[in-house]
């Protein structure tokens, strides 16, 4: 029977009648064979669902094969232990979005549009098969303006055999695993999303998400293969989820592109309200990634008892166009991080907040209102807050802040250099002396009860333990610091054409070891 009726009769009183639907794919034809195409059955049972007011879509123990389908509103897709959606390995079985001027891309396994009250439950797997989408022997080229202008030149992050860290060439895949676009009140609690070809879950335009409990896992060799990505949505939670990715683990954005990806549309809603807690990260590029080439607002972002690992990049914070990036807080964080061989963004550093323009005529937002507070770093590259003379980034305030600067076995290929990619700057990818915290172009910058240590670093390029350039109202206290053992003459504290200083003279500015 499709649906299920459950009666109970209060008796003497009244009686009552109970109804739980469950609609369980295998009435409608599934079969968990590992290759058959289940794509239609699993989109009747949605549909009936939907249509008898809402319920329950059960999936059982077993390896069901899809291709694209649709939730609707007041279904909840339920996968139960043992039971795995797998994505197709034939590109033609995903539904293709085709865009005015674009060339045709494919959605990914579930594609949910304008619905209220889904969800995706339940201890089984949904499985985006990457295996049968990349070129697992061939490196991606570095992108973006190359290597020309690092430290190495074209010995950038190169590797003695092999691929090192990847990453790998894509061939053509399918997009989101799984999108939610425009929709309310949407809950994913418990699920396993594994080996996406591109972002796992996308969460564009919605407002209300709850995503807990869930195990997000790629290769780390694939690009683009994102953890969550949020963009223009908004009252989001995620709490107690483990995601290691290839790519950024958690992305906040604000932007539409309109047309070039499948799930993007044109609403001008900020990204606002969101909450990440308890939990484990690890990415090639972002562990947390807030902003880029945003075209709306991010604001009300706090994050707090979440330990980003073996990554990149701890937290990146960036604009490169409009949109501002504003009213963010990070407590109770473990970062490490280290450098990587490959075309991945970033160069170790624990956190990274820059504002530069995307192209000339950008119009650049702001960064503002940003806390730091009971932050522990390891790293093999430094804290990197990066304004400019018409982009400067407002209010940045660390408290209680404890860094180790790591000796790395690959400061020979990649140390020593910035990466500023996404800006239309001819040297986005560049050599560069390194401190273990450095600041230019800030405005109101706090740091309080701040410990700066080094291993036994050997190269020159590491410099100061702090260096400020071109910054205004810079409040200092209770420092400790160190410069690096490879420069032990320099300052520890290194101030240039910084005004408005103010200096407790209460609490030590730093010692020297």
């Amino acid at each position: 029977m499709k649906k299920i009726h459950l009666s109970i009769v209060l008796p003497f009183i009244f009686s009552l009648s109970t109804v739980a639907q469950v609609f369980n794919i295998l009435d409608y034809g599934a079969i968990p064979d590992n290759k058959t195409i289940n794509t239609q059955f699993i989109q009747a049972a949605v549909d009936s669902c939907a249509i008898s007011g809402g319920g329950t879509v059960y999936v059982p123990a077993g390896v069901f094969v899809t291709g694209t389908f649709g939730l609707k509103s007041n279904v909840n897709l339920f996968l139960s232990s043992g039971a795995e959606l797998k994505g197709s390995s034939n590109i033609d079985d995903y539904k293709i979005f085709r865009a005015p001027g674009q060339i045709p891309v494919h959605y990914g396994i579930i594609y949910t549009h304008k619905a209220d009250n889904a969800s995706i439950t339940g201890p089984g797997i949904i499985n985006g098969n990457e295996e049968a989408f990349f070129k697992w022997d061939t490196p991606k080229v570095l992108e973006w303006g190359g290597a020309r202008y690092t430290r190495q030149g074209e010995n950038f992050r190169t590797v003695r055999e092999g691929f090192g860290d990847g990453p790998i060439e894509p061939l053509e895949r399918p997009m989101q695993m799984i999108i939610f676009s425009e929709c309310t009140n949407i809950l994913v609690r418990d699920v396993q999303l594994l080996k996406s070809t591109f972002w796992t879950i996308h969460f564009s335009d919605c407002d209300g998400v709850i995503i807990s409990g869930v195990r997000i896992m790629t290769s780390l060799l694939t690009p683009n293969s994102d953890g969550i990505d949020i963009t223009s949505s908004s009252n989001v939670i995620v709490s107690d989820c483990d995601i290691r990715t290839g790519d950024d683990a958690i992305a906040i954005t604000g932007y539409a592109y309109v047309g070039e990806l499948p799930g993007f549309h044109r609403i001008l809603r900020a990204s606002e309200n969101i909450t990440i807690t308890n939990c484990n990260l690890q990415s090639r590029s972002s562990g947390i990634r807030i902003g880029f080439i945003d075209q709306n607002t991010v604001r009300n972002i706090h994050i707090s008892n979440v330990n980003i690992t073996n990554s990149h990049r701890g937290i990146g914070i960036f604009t490169r166009k409009e949109g501002s990036l504003e009213n963010i807080t990070v407590s109770q964080v473990t970062i490490e991080t280290r450098l990587h061989t490959g075309d991945w963004w970033g160069n170790g550093e624990p956190i990274h907040i820059s504002a530069v323009r995307e192209s000339p005529d950008s119009i650049l937002g702001h960064i503002k209102n940003v806390t730091f507070r009971d932050i522990t770093c390891y790293s093999e590259n430094g804290i990197i807050i990066y304004g400019g003379r018409d982009a400067v980034i407002e209010d940045i305030r660390f408290y209680n802040l404890r860094f180790r600067m790591l000796n790395s076995k690959m400061n020979d290929v990649g140390g020593g250099n910035i990466d500023l990619r996404g800006a239309f700057i001819e040297k986005q990818l560049f050599s560069a002396d390194i401190s273990a915290f450095y600041a230019q172009y800030v405005e109101r910058l706090s740091l309080d009860d701040v410990v700066i240590a080094w291993d036994n670093v050997k190269e020159d390029y590491f410099r100061h333990g702090i260096h400020i350039v071109n910054s205004s109202k810079v409040w200092l206290t209770g420092i400790e610091a160190a410069s690096s053992p490879s420069n032990p003459g320099l300052k520890p504290v290194m101030l240039e054409n910084v005004k408005k200083l103010r200096i407790d003279m209460n609490k030590k500015l730093y010692t020297v070891k």
